[in-house]
């Protein structure tokens, strides 16, 4: 198994630790916000799971989101799920949105926060409501000032929330810079890398933007801490005679968690 997949798997699980533990901590009374979600599946797995939010958003840009509409429109073990969580007859279809009474997809430009807000006023997100927002590997494609701005539009308009991302941390040594020249070669750009420059100046950028409480841990310590059954049981699906760059690998990402509690949840408490 390639250093990647195993990054891959520490990922998803990480992810979903902090989401599962956020959504039983509301009992469900809550709503989740995945932004740039492009193909993810998230929704159907929690509806298989019965921890359901009381509404799942996704934003993406409208391209993807276009093509993702297809495959729910195209492919029954989609659109079947979000069918049998609606209680009318009809959806609220167009090109690039989809919205139903627990599942809502959007395309919009999460740089452009006044229309992101009225699109998803326009399809009853709740501010009242507990709201969990997700990003993977999104911010860094964002400038630092329009991340900023996201991430202070979220802690100012929702007073129970908690924001996980997911993206690169120490990426000013050798390991990251070459991560970087690797990107750029394929004319790829990580406008924010310089918040991805330790744990620390992840952590800073929420609580400057207006959360309460920041935690963040590299992804080898997180890998570390999953089910070490279920890691064993990984590890012995493909011998891994690269170790050490599965170590390095690991150690240039994070999840980085903030959270603002004004109904008195624990969300501070929700860690690893």
């Amino acid at each position: 198994m390639q250093p990647h997949a195993k990054g891959y798997y520490a990922r998803v699980h990480g992810v979903n630790h902090l989401l599962d533990a956020f959504i039983r901590k509301t009992e469900c009374d809550c709503q989740v916000i995945n932004l740039g979600a492009g193909l993810d599946t998230t929704f159907w797995r929690l509806k298989d799971e019965n921890i359901m939010p009381r509404k799942f958003f996704e934003v993406d840009f409208p391209t993807i989101v276009a093509r993702k509409i297809h495959n729910i429109k195209t492919k029954p073990p989609l659109s079947k799920p979000i069918i049998e969580t609606h209680s009318t007859d009809s959806l609220l279809l167009d090109a690039h949105s989809l919205d139903s009474d627990r599942y809502c997809i959007i395309g919009a430009d999460l740089r452009d926060i006044s229309n992101l807000d009225e699109k998803l006023k326009k399809f009853q997100l709740n501010p009242e409501l507990p709201t969990l927002f997700l990003s993977e590997c999104v911010l860094v494609y964002m400038t630092p000032s329009q991340s900023s701005n996201l991430i202070h539009w979220a802690a100012e308009t929702f007073h129970t929330a908690m924001f996980i991302n997911y993206e690169q941390v120490n990426m000013s040594d050798r390991f990251g810079q070459v991560m970087i020249e690797n990107l750029q070669r394929r004319q790829c750009t990580l406008a924010g890398v310089e918040a991805c420059q330790s744990l620390d100046s992840q952590k800073e950028r929420f609580l400057k933007a207006g959360w309460e409480h920041a935690d963040a841990l590299d992804m080898m310590t997180i890998y570390s801490m999953l089910p070490q059954d279920d890691v064993a049981r990984i590890e012995r699906l493909e011998f891994l005679d690269e170790r050490e760059l599965l170590q390095q690998l690991l150690q240039h990402y994070s999840i980085c968690w903030a959270t603002k509690d004004k109904l008195n949840l624990g969300l501070s408490q929700l860690a690893f």
